[in-house]
């Protein structure tokens, strides 16, 4: 077992540090004070949108010009669903020869290639500029244009998280038999630079995913059946639109209730139509008049969610901190209650101050736990349990439930 390093009695005791039994302690009561403090203090009022914002609304009209004229820094998170620069030459037909209809538009055709970076350099740009300083930006393409894109994120100072594989379960075939069926589309998640505190609701995706990590490869069907627009002639009312699915997890991965999400080519509007569900703010930019007006019908049909559905699983990490000693404080455990580990190895009893005691040393839940095994750190919270009934408790049971009376 290490040596237990010990203070100097002149010297006060520093936080964090083992003491040997009858050593003197700080002031008990000046530390139970500052726990309930922390325990008790309001949670940080979130970020609200930016006054001049023009929210849940399609603004028509040049994606790059308008939000170049949108306020610096007022945007949590951006979806961009490009042009993909096909360049197809000639109709692509079936075995039956009847016409598929593909992406033909005039927004997909540049002149070269140069022509679409700087489009993309362009575009990216005025997104960087809109982003606040933690803000994130998803772009998806194909293997015609992301590589091109992904260089210009990094040229630009964007920092790549994650390339994400969009496969499609039910993607359309190669039918002239020439080249691999292009089954999978590729997202890039990035955020505004290397040192952004970005949102990754890490437990959210594991629940979403049965309780397992999230991988980067997304098994999800391509738009179709009820979900697909449509026009008065039946066809398709965007060529490109994505499946609500998709952007439910973008969304749900790395935004949060009453952020504002901004799509600079909106098309059908799918990312507004689950921004609205997910109780997120919306801004889409938009202009095609056609689609602009197919966007909106479909957005007045949506039905948010009630905000208590909106909880998702989080993290640790954002769960606001409790001392041990509110614990004790609160009458949840009692000073002078023995606690174990869970093979019952080793034990340390509770004092009034929040601290445990073990035979040779006093010191925190976490620092007696690493203490009492030989170790250089234990989470305390996971360490220790106390005993009802015969039956052993975890005391993070106790903090969560500080945890729960603190959100009501």
């Amino acid at each position: 077992m290490p040596p237990i390093r010990t203070e100097s009695p002149a010297k006060p005791h520093r936080k964090g540090h083992l003491r040997l039994v009858g050593q003197p302690g700080p002031d008990a009561a000046r530390r139970a004070t500052r726990a309930k403090a922390r325990a008790t203090a309001p949670a940080a009022e979130p970020d609200k949108p930016h006054p001049a914002l023009p929210l849940d609304r399609i603004l028509r009209g040049d994606c790059i010009a308008l939000m170049n004229s949108l306020p610096e820094a007022s945007v949590d998170c951006i979806f961009a669903d490009p042009p993909y620069n096909l360049q197809l030459n000639g109709e692509l037909r079936r075995p039956n020869d009847s016409l598929v209809d593909a992406v033909d538009d005039a927004w997909d055709k540049f002149d070269s290639f140069a022509s679409y970076d700087n489009f993309s350099e362009a575009w990216l740009r005025a997104a960087h500029r809109l982003l606040k300083p933690n803000g994130a930006l998803w772009v998806i393409g194909s293997y015609h244009n992301i590589f091109r894109v992904g260089a210009k994120l990094q040229d630009i100072g964007f920092w790549m998280l994650n390339d994400v594989i969009w496969r499609k379960s039910n993607p359309m075939p190669n039918f002239k038999g020439r080249r691999f069926t292009n089954a999978h589309e590729t997202l890039i998640w990035c955020s505004k630079n290397k040192d952004a505190k970005y949102t990754f609701n890490y437990e959210a995706m594991k629940a979403l995913n049965d309780d397992l990590q999230m991988r980067s490869d997304w098994l999800i069907p391509i738009c179709a059946g009820g979900e697909r627009l449509r026009g008065e002639d039946g066809g398709k009312t965007h060529p490109t639109q994505k499946p609500e699915a998709l952007l439910h997890r973008v969304l749900l991965s790395s935004t949060k209730p009453g952020d504002v999400v901004l799509d600079p080519f909106f098309g059908s509007g799918t990312t507004g139509a689950v921004a609205k569900r997910l109780g997120r703010h919306w801004i889409g930019l938009e202009r095609d008049e056609g689609y602009a007006k197919a966007a909106e019908r479909r957005i007045r049909t949506v039905q948010p969610m009630a905000p208590d559905d909106l909880d998702i699983t989080r993290s640790k990490k954002e769960e606001p901190r409790v001392p041990f000693g509110s614990v004790v404080e609160r009458g949840l455990l009692n000073p002078g209650t023995v606690l174990i580990d869970q093979s019952r190895r080793y034990s340390a009893k509770v004092r009034a101050d929040g601290s445990l005691a073990c035979a040779d040393a006093v010191g925190s839940i976490h620092k007696i736990g690493a203490h009492v095994q030989g170790a250089t750190a234990c989470n305390g919270w996971a360490f220790w349990h106390f005993v009802v009934e015969g039956e052993l408790r975890s005391i993070d049971l106790l903090r969560q439930k500080i945890r729960s009376e603190m959100a009501e």
